[in-house]
């Protein structure tokens, strides 16, 4: 990290420092969430089809009515988070929004905290500035209008928006992990500052899997929204005495994937929104022409990845990028320590986020290395906004608070909790 900063291991907490507790009482909380949550569910109701129309600008149909219900679902959730955590009172939380998930990050990372925060002030990210300025049209004024404090939004340069941050009780981070650094040294000393991430998130597809059930929740974890999520997999882990059976399944399937326009409800592949992503993918396909089963071309200028199938043989030392794109790697193995070794690799202990295990019994919960193990379950079936996100890798997400730093999965919520008891 940088200077000053401690960094913890993985299951290192911040001391508790005795009983002390917040002098809001838990139970006041959900009470005021109970009457603000309908209002604001309400909102996004009756402003569905707008907020989808916005959504589709970054997201394909598909992506965007999941996204929507999961907004739902987190802010209906939002009271029993509250009464579970009892956050206390946040004078100002500073929150620099991701690039993808434009309403669900809004939702988790800026109105469900204003239920227990004087000030939210949210920046959007410059990629998609216009879009998210136009979901926060459409809710800023409903959401202000049931919290009853102040709820903004604005394009802000970062040097704009760090100014801020230094004035902040809280900061929430969802950039890149070397941008996390300084934005944390800007914060005051004791501010929380949560740094959200991404990882791998492998799949491990054992010889005891359910082939056909295997091969949709490849597709599922590697494709959703054009695989432009920091929950797709980026490489898939296959036992050699079902690998040519799953990569054949596979293969038949990407063939038949639509590839089309992002408002289409049929299209499950559509074009790119961040032209480095299609950049990126396109070198890597170029570079492993000769492990490409299906697919394997980009166009930079449709901004368009064609979904794509590459299969290798074993290599410990290999760990993919993030691709952002509809490419699946499959990398074939003979038995579960070498996938455990790779998951307590230096590399793959700071990525650490999750494990998905399919039909291997030689990988058992609840974590591997910094890895939190989903077993026959992908990352989208675990994903919960009214609970804490990611695994225990450093860039998978870390919390710091005081000098040190702790990688644990993150809740907004509960961090303020726990410092409140602290």
């Amino acid at each position: 990290m940088h200077s000053g900063v401690v960094e913890a291991e993985p299951d290192t907490a911040f001391p508790e420092g005795g009983t002390t507790r917040s002098p809001y009482p838990a139970a006041s909380v959900p009470a005021e969430a109970e009457n603000t949550v309908p209002r604001l569910v309400q909102a996004l109701l009756e402003n569905r089809r707008e907020l989808l129309s916005v959504l589709t600008r970054v997201a394909t149909r598909q992506a965007a009515g999941d996204e929507f219900l999961r907004s739902l679902r987190a802010l209906s959730g939002a009271p029993w988070e509250l009464l579970r955590n009892s956050p206390g009172r946040l004078g100002r939380l500073a929150t620099f929004l991701p690039s993808n998930n434009l309403l669900y990050s809004y939702v988790l990372f800026g109105v469900i905290p204003a239920l227990y925060t004087d000030e939210v002030r949210l920046r959007p990210s410059a990629r998609v500035a216009p879009a998210a300025m136009a979901v926060h049209g459409i809710l800023g004024p409903r959401v202000r209008a049931a919290i009853g404090g102040r709820f903004e939004m604005a394009p802000d340069s970062q040097r704009e928006f760090l100014a801020t941050c230094a004035v902040s009780d809280a900061v929430v981070f969802t950039g890149q992990p070397d941008n996390a650094a300084t934005v944390a040294g800007r914060i005051p000393h004791d501010a929380l500052f949560l740094g959200f991430g991404s990882g791998p998130n492998p799949l491990v597809v054992g010889p005891e899997a359910d082939l056909d059930s295997a091969c949709r929740s490849v597709l599922a974890a590697r494709l959703y929204n054009s695989g432009q999520d920091c929950l797709c997999t980026d490489i898939v882990f296959v036992h050699r005495s079902v690998a040519r059976d799953l990569v054949g399944r596979l293969a038949d399937a990407l063939s038949a994937v639509r590839v089309g326009d992002r408002r289409d409800g049929d299209t499950l592949v559509a074009p790119l929104v961040y032209p480095d992503a299609v950049e990126g993918a396109a070198g890597f396909l170029a570079g492993h022409q000769e492990f490409v089963v299906r697919g394997g071309h980009a166009d930079p200028d449709r901004q368009v990845v064609e979904p794509s199938l590459l299969h290798m043989p074993w290599r410990g030392a290999f760990h993919p990028p993030e691709f952002f794109s509809p490419v699946v790697l499959t990398m074939e193995y003979d038995d579960p320590r070498q996938i455990e070794r790779w998951l307590r690799s230096p590399e793959e202990t700071v990525r650490g986020m999750y494990v998905q295990v399919f039909g291997e019994p030689g990988l058992r919960g609840p974590r591997i290395g910094t890895s939190v193990v989903c077993t026959e379950r992908i990352t989208f079936d675990v994903e919960d906004g009214n609970q804490p996100f990611g695994g225990y890798g450093l860039q998978g997400g870390h919390v710091r608070r005081g000098g040190t730093v702790v990688s644990r999965p993150l809740l907004l919520s509960a961090e303020v909790g726990r410092r409140a008891r602290s």
